[in-house]
């Protein structure tokens, strides 16, 4: 049996997504549009019910294509609160529709991945942590981020949600020592 971090469990959505996504160096701009605003969705519940409804909401948010979800209007953002499938909170869509503007005015600047990754100077940090006590939830680069977030009109993005976002696109290396991910992950950091 392989060592994980214990926060995985052993359901199998959860093993997989621990195995092969979380802490993988991600550097797509929507693939990390779209884990910002799961890990919003995600704030006062848990993962696993983020990550079980995922699909449903790739589906709801057009592929997660900011493109247009930058355009829905009110109608559309109370058709997808009748979407069972997702979590149906208004303030939430609501924030998803600004995200996207704001992200589309991010890639027209520098870059919606390159402003992201810059708050950990464009390399991930390498931890070494023993076990999950030690990880912390929320850093000085997260409380940066998030400021900054909230500061281009994203919603639902604090410090610990911004950590979060870190440690599962790869900014952050928070795979525990004891993890048969964290030597992977480093080497993957490198290249």
């Amino acid at each position: 049996m392989m060592d994980r971090c214990g926060w995985c469990g052993d359901l199998p959505v959860y093993v997989t997504y621990h195995d092969r996504e979380w802490g993988a160096p991600e550097h797509d701009p929507r693939r990390l549009w779209q884990q910002l605003v799961l890990e919003g969705f995600q704030a006062g519940l848990s993962w696993i019910t983020i990550l079980k409804k995922r699909d449903a909401f790739r589906a709801e948010f057009d592929g997660f294509d900011p493109e247009r979800v930058a355009c829905w209007d009110a109608a559309r953002i109370d058709r997808a609160l009748t979407n069972p499938g997702i979590i149906r909170h208004r303030s939430k869509i609501e924030a998803t529709v600004r995200g996207a503007r704001a992200f589309l005015d991010a890639e027209a600047g520098d870059g919606f991945a390159h402003w992201l990754w810059s708050f950990v100077g464009g390399a991930p940090i390498q931890n070494d942590w023993p076990d999950l006590a030690h990880v912390p939830a929320e850093t000085p680069q997260s409380r940066a981020m998030s400021k900054a977030l909230k500061s281009r009109s994203f919603g639902f993005c604090g410090p610990v949600t911004t950590y979060a976002f870190m440690q599962a696109t790869g900014m952050v290396n928070d795979h525990v020592v004891t993890c048969h991910r964290h030597a992977p992950v480093r080497a993957l950091s490198a290249g």
